[in-house]
């Protein structure tokens, strides 16, 4: 357990975009480490889980310390007092990245992020949508310019990956990279 003096918690967000796996593979990287994770999943991206994986959300929900359904709106991640490093959202839909852009709370997930914005911590959003259209690209630029890392989950090649699992692994390897969390998983450009 992580020392109240000194926590090293890291609230994971997982909303309804395909690619589902990211949040999870996100979770799994995390398990070695001595870092506190906080989930909470959105409902459709409890829809998602069950489309593009074998995986229950039981099962995901054990892969992290704290669980946290997403309408309780008095969960500990929505307090500014309750000490994050921040927060990645893997994957986040163009629905949760606009509420973050623009204040709206509607559920736990958009809550914590509002929560890490004005607390001044870090939020990663890992955005999956192809193409783009201006009012995402104004919505990822508005988040920008208040310091969100916007980090789509794009292949890198210069790693000779084999497999999905590879691309995906790099992926979650280097928004890990932005919270200085290394789990040995990105090979690194020489």
């Amino acid at each position: 357990m992580v020392s109240m003096s000194d926590p090293k918690r890291l609230v994971i967000g997982i909303s309804g975009a395909s690619g589902v796996i990211y949040g999870v593979r996100l979770l799994q990287a995390l398990k070695p480490l001595p870092v506190e994770t906080h989930l909470v999943m959105t409902r459709t991206a409890e829809v998602t889980l069950a489309h593009e994986t074998r995986l229950k959300v039981s099962a995901v929900r054990r892969l992290a310390d704290v669980a946290y359904r997403v309408d309780d709106l008095a969960a500990a991640i929505s307090s500014g007092s309750f000490r994050t490093m921040g927060m990645i959202v893997a994957p986040c839909s163009m629905r949760s990245l606009g509420e973050i852009a623009h204040g709206i709370t509607s559920n736990l997930l958009t809550r914590a992020a509002d929560v890490v914005l004005k607390e001044r911590r870090k939020l990663a959003l890992v955005v999956r949508e192809t193409p783009l259209h201006a009012i995402h690209l104004r919505n990822m630029a508005t988040l920008a310019e208040m310091g969100v890392l916007i980090a789509p989950p794009v292949p890198a090649f210069y790693n000779k990956p084999k497999t999905i699992d590879d691309i995906i692994d790099h992926s979650v390897g280097r928004v890990l990279d932005l919270f200085d969390l290394d789990t040995g998983n990105v090979k690194r450009w020489s």
